[in-house]
């Protein structure tokens, strides 16, 4: 290989101190690892880079990330939840494993306005200590994903505090926002709610002329 830059060089060589470090005790060594380093060619790199992730210790299951499948789940002490409240039951229940929770808001103008209420939403969550990724799915709705989702409600908690939300959907549940007028809905939710007043008032107007 021709000339290689100083810091490749560098980084194979650790690479290569350390992968005959652990390889010590091997006699046999392949042709290419008999190589003086500035003679290895792209292929001879990969094949150290190779052997270095081969070397490299798995993670132990109980330090791999949250939301992870190989993560064991955490035990549950359910004698210290409140069984009568639903909320406290899913924060425990759900704790460890991968929530989404889709969230609306109100006066949409834009998809980029969109962008940037959600994105300041999301950094408020991250000041509180709240970890969750941001999805922009429609014009004017998000989805957030938690990898711990006992997080989810004490975010909910916070978005529906917030002026421009309009409403907050987790686990088949919707909570309006607190500043979320009937205007502020959707042309197709206010239809829905439109015929479903008529047809309710037709029915009454039925059974009274009956």
């Amino acid at each position: 290989m021709g000339g290689m830059h100083p810091l490749a060089y560098i980084l194979c060589l650790s690479l290569l101190l350390l992968t005959s470090a652990k390889k010590a005790s091997d006699e046999a060594k392949p042709d290419w690892a008999k190589k003086s380093i500035t003679d290895y060619t792209d292929a001879d790199l990969e094949r150290l880079l190779d052997q270095w992730d081969e070397d490299e210790e798995p993670i132990p299951a109980d330090e791999l990330p949250d939301g992870h499948p190989d993560k064991p789940q955490p035990q549950l002490d359910m004698s210290k939840v409140d069984m009568s409240n639903p909320e406290e039951v899913m924060k425990v229940t759900k704790k460890g494993k991968i929530v989404m929770m889709f969230v609306r808001i109100t006066n949409f103008q834009t998809r980029e306005e969109t962008e940037e209420i959600t994105s300041l939403w999301q950094t408020g969550l991250y000041n509180n200590h709240v970890q969750a990724e941001r999805f922009l799915i429609e014009d004017d709705r998000v989805m957030f994903q938690f990898s711990d989702g006992g997080y989810a409600w004490e975010a909910k908690d916070f978005l529906v505090e917030q002026e421009r939300c309009m409403e907050v959907q987790l686990e088949q549940q919707t909570y309006k926002g607190k500043f979320a007028t009937e205007e502020d809905e959707p042309k197709e939710k206010k239809e829905k709610k439109d015929k479903k007043k008529k047809k309710k008032a037709k029915a009454t107007i039925e059974k009274v002329e009956l």
